[in-house]
């Protein structure tokens, strides 16, 4: 039975919430993008280092560009003080258009690790164990301070804990550091094809 004010139309249960988000998400992946915008899309992806589907899943998602990428210690493969970024990562890092920032596992230094990658900034990630409050509150003050939209930030990471300091940070998303330091460039010409 209907309460006061109910108009008779379906129910807002669960299975018709989930037949309206099936319906807005296949209307949202189902438009057609004018060809000059997927072809700039393309080409930033590129310019950023990433393939072109978690460019584009990222920008649809938050409606904005990324600016900058938070590499963490693990995702660079540093595990111990004084080991050194790995050349190829940091090349990988200098290719990106994205401004590069740097998050340390504790008992790492992450000034030195921010000089060896040319990260704009270094600092400590919260502790394993840490709440949702604490690592809510420890990312929004770091993007405050760098002066940084959340949903602009993408993480590189290797963690579930990382995982969930992106979250708790509403930054714009996570890709782990195997995937993204082995590559894509496999689209390099891929602008001028599309």
């Amino acid at each position: 039975m209907a309460g006061i004010g109910h108009n008779g139309g379906p129910g807002t249960g669960s299975g018709y919430r989930a037949h309206c988000w099936t319906v807005a998400r296949r209307e949202l992946l189902g438009a057609r993008l004018p060809i000059e915008v997927v072809r700039m899309q393309v080409r930033r992806a590129r310019d950023l280092g990433l393939d072109y589907k978690t460019y584009a899943g990222v920008r649809a998602t938050t409606g904005r560009d990324l600016v900058a990428f938070l590499y963490s210690s693990n995702a660079l493969g540093v595990f111990r003080r004084g080991q050194p970024v790995a050349a190829a990562e940091i090349a990988r890092i200098a290719a990106s258009a994205a401004q590069s920032h740097l998050g340390c596992a504790p008992g790492l230094s992450p000034d030195v690790l921010a000089r060896q990658i040319g990260a704009a900034s270094g600092r400590d990630l919260p502790p394993f164990g840490a709440s949702w409050s604490q690592m809510r509150d420890e990312m929004k003050t770091w993007l405050r301070a760098q002066g940084l939209p959340g949903d602009a930030v993408l993480m590189i990471g290797e963690t579930a804990h990382e995982h969930e300091m992106m979250t708790a940070g509403g930054l714009a998303g996570f890709v782990s550091g195997q995937s993204f330091f082995k590559g894509p460039t496999q689209f390099a010409g891929v602008a001028d094809a599309v």
